[in-house]
């Protein structure tokens, strides 16, 4: 391993995502509100705990009460007044569904000069659930989605359908209160009816929409899914304000300064990533070797969220995908290195934020009797990187929006 590549990676990787913490944000959408009535507080996604403890920073008392929902691992310490909570994701567990019914039971009977805080980041359409179907159809329905390579606008225009509380149907039932929601965003383009499932957005996707995609991917719903899918989200919300913060474009900016403080001249290349995770690897790696040799340092830098398809048994996430998938490219290029992470700090079902490769990842991992090409069949990129020093490991960062991939060439 390059330990000079690995360094600045590091330090690019921290320093992006310092950039991109919800605090000073919530705190900007506040400044200048006035709440005439009562204040009750529901915070739901990943960065639900570091939205909700900034919120109550900056109005102490006047919130009455409130209900986080976010990951196992998220909830740093006790919020005043607050209850966390924490629960399953990608796959909506039992602890999704009894904290959305405390959040529920948080804003039911309120009044027309009532305020619901609703702070939503990324992860919320797994972490706030009240499902219309059984729990067990809903995981079932979401694992396979997420197995066959659907993209999360497809995932969410189904779940809104299956849903008590997405597509807009929260919000009703927070009526005739006020809902003043604050939004993290971590969908490509910032659609708010698309982040967590726009529990208090209007929906602009169709029954039809929601019909085609699960005849695309020759989902198995019961009779009562299939009619679900048929049954229309609200169109019109008249008590709602929202103010979205954050985006995967911040973070591409963050990480083009933090490049450039390592010496490097940053290029954004897009932040609407959006295509199969070892594509993005194998592209970031032919860009490294058409401008190797030209006698400067130069960061590639790639914003947004890819998919992996799953065929095999192993352990990774998209972004260790990505930057395993590099390394075959970039094998023996001095100077060179990729590495993708989740701005959140988690990549899928690890304990990982991301991966690093570089020059010397395809040799070290063939001393090992490894294979580029057979770790990705057996999408067990975790393990693989794990042998190499090649994971990235941030902890849980209380921020999420979205990815970012670096592709790094440094001149000798």
């Amino acid at each position: 391993m390059n330990k000079k590549l690995r360094e600045d990676a590091d330090a690019i990787i921290s320093a992006s995502i310092n950039a991109v913490k919800p605090d000073e944000a919530v705190c900007r959408a506040l400044s200048d509100k006035t709440f005439p009535g009562r204040v009750f507080l529901v915070a739901a996604g990943k960065a639900a705990w570091q939205m909700a403890k900034a919120a109550k920073d900056y109005l102490g008392n006047k919130i009455e009460s409130g209900v986080v929902i976010t990951k196992y691992g998220h909830v740093k310490a006790p919020i005043d007044g607050v209850v966390c909570c924490e629960a399953g994701h990608p796959i909506p567990d039992e602890n999704s569904f009894s904290g959305t019914l405390k959040a529920l039971e948080l804003v039911k009977g309120l009044e027309a000069s009532d305020t619901v805080l609703f702070l939503l980041s990324g992860g919320g359409s797994a972490l706030f659930e009240n499902p219309l179907i059984s729990g067990e159809e809903l995981q079932d329905i979401t694992s396979r989605l997420m197995a066959c390579g659907a993209d999360i606008v497809e995932i969410n225009i189904i779940r809104k359908r299956l849903s008590a509380v997405k597509g807009g149907r929260f919000a009703k039932l927070c009526a005739p209160a006020h809902v003043f929601s604050i939004v993290l965003s971590d969908i490509l383009g910032d659609p708010l009816d698309m982040i967590a499932s726009g529990p208090a957005c209007p929906d602009s996707s169709t029954c039809e929409q929601a019909v085609a995609i699960a005849e695309k991917y020759s989902l198995r719903l019961s009779g009562e899914a299939k009619a679900l899918l048929r049954s229309e989200t609200p169109k019109e919300l008249t008590n709602v304000t929202t103010y979205i913060t954050g985006s995967v474009r911040e973070l591409c900016s963050a990480a083009a300064q933090a490049c450039r403080e390592r010496g490097y001249e940053p290029i954004v290349l897009t932040d609407r990533l959006c295509c199969q995770a070892r594509e993005a690897g194998s592209f970031l790696a032919s860009v490294l070797l058409s401008h190797a040799g030209q006698g400067r340092s130069v960061a590639f830098i790639a914003g947004g969220e890819t998919v992996v398809k799953l065929v095999g048994k192993g352990k990774g996430g998209r972004n260790q995908e990505l930057a395993l998938s590099a390394a075959e490219g970039i094998a023996g290029l001095d100077g060179a290195a990729v590495f993708s992470v989740g701005s959140d700090g988690t990549d899928g079902p690890t304990d990982a934020a991301g991966g690093y490769t570089d020059g010397d990842t395809r040799a070290e991992l063939a001393a090992l009797g490894l294979s580029v090409y057979g770790v990705l069949e057996n999408n067990d990129a975790y393990n693989a990187l794990n042998a190499v020093g090649g994971l990235v490991f941030t902890g849980p960062t209380g921020t999420n929006v979205n990815d970012v991939a670096v592709a790094l060439l440094r001149e000798q």
